[in-house]
């Protein structure tokens, strides 16, 4: 493989001895060409070490300005604010919006991805399911696609993540607890994506560097229910006095919802008033967090900053096409939001 590098696919077609518009047909399709010719392009392609602009060629052929947005669960009001806020600036900048849920499926995920490829969007913002995503695939994806992951992260995968620091926003709301009241205990369920493995390790590392034992308690769920799974599994460890101290900082919102609801259930008053049996604390600033009964003190994303950050990186990268140079990782910091809960 010595000599020039080659740049275009018009010098690739010239050294190979194979026509511009073949070429140009393989890699949009490669079975649309024949057996022995596909051969033939795929020896060159090693001998040359060629590899095409995926993107520029997706641009060239793009006849309007969409941008893909898949989320994993567009119920969730966490993700539907999100979507709503990069829905509006990619329309600011002229570009359509066409939103995609995946509803925490695995294959629906992949099935979008296809979707999208055939539609040949400017670009894709992407919140992938994570733990239950095809990595494989989906850096296929975004090796051919201009794509921003945001919220859920998968490490090595894409030109950019634009995320929550969990690292920081645990330990905010852990110390919170400890300094007003007993240390917490940490009410998850079997994760859905990376941030509920971060949260836990986190919660972890900052009861140990507080000198408490970390408590976690951990319900059994497997769907996207998580205010269902939250108010199920509290029920069960009310009865059994399962929780080893009064305080719960739960790994998100909606579990706290349903939390919060299986105390009612039961009777148990929430809050830190004198006459309140539990605090209950959770994570995210979901939109009806405030109006839960008591109201949830919780830890607030900065949904307008991971909204606007993740639609400028994916403007810039469609303009780089499709290359930052090296992978970007923007984290934004939480704010503690203190409320009748805790």
């Amino acid at each position: 493989m010595g000599g020039k590098k080659i740049r275009t696919m018009e010098e690739f077609a010239s050294v190979s001895g194979i026509s511009r518009p073949t070429v140009s047909k393989y890699f949009n399709d490669p079975n649309s060409v024949r057996q022995t010719t596909r051969a033939r392009i795929e020896v060159a392609l090693e001998r040359y070490d060629y590899r095409p602009n995926i993107y520029a060629m997706n641009q060239n052929r793009r006849l309007t300005k969409t941008v893909g947005i898949v989320v994993p669960y567009l119920a969730d009001p966490f993700f539907a604010e999100i979507a709503r806020n990069i829905e509006r600036r990619c329309l600011e900048e002229g570009f359509w919006p066409i939103l995609f849920s995946s509803h925490g499926e695995k294959q629906l995920e992949l099935d979008i991805l296809d979707t999208l490829r055939s539609l040949k969007p400017a670009g894709v913002l992407l919140a992938p399911l994570g733990r239950r995503s095809d990595k494989q695939e989906v850096e296929n994806f975004c090796k051919e696609v201009p794509t921003v992951l945001f919220d859920s992260n998968i490490e090595g995968v894409g030109e950019a993540f634009i995320g929550s620091d969990n690292a920081q926003s645990i330990p905010l709301i852990v110390e919170y607890l400890c300094r007003t009241g007993s240390p917490p205990c940490f009410f998850e369920m079997p994760p859905v994506n990376p941030n509920a493995n971060k949260r836990r390790a986190a919660f972890v590392a900052t009861m140990e560097r507080l000198g408490h034992e970390a408590h976690i308690v951990r319900v059994q769920g497997k769907t996207w229910d998580f205010e269902r799974i939250g108010f199920d599994g509290g029920l069960e460890i009310f009865k059994k006095k399962g929780f080893a101290t009064d305080t719960v900082l739960c790994s998100n919102d909606r579990l706290a919802i349903g939390l919060i609801a299986a105390a009612y259930e039961l009777k148990i008053p929430v809050g830190r008033d004198g006459d309140c049996q539990v605090r209950i604390a959770g994570h995210d600033d979901h939109p009806f967090s405030r109006f839960t009964c008591p109201s949830l003190t919780t830890v607030a994303q900065d949904y307008s900053a991971i909204s606007n950050k993740s639609v400028e990186v994916l403007f810039d990268l469609i303009e780089a096409e499709g290359d930052l140079g090296c992978r970007e990782e923007t984290l934004f910091e939480g704010k503690l939001v203190m409320r009748a809960s805790a």
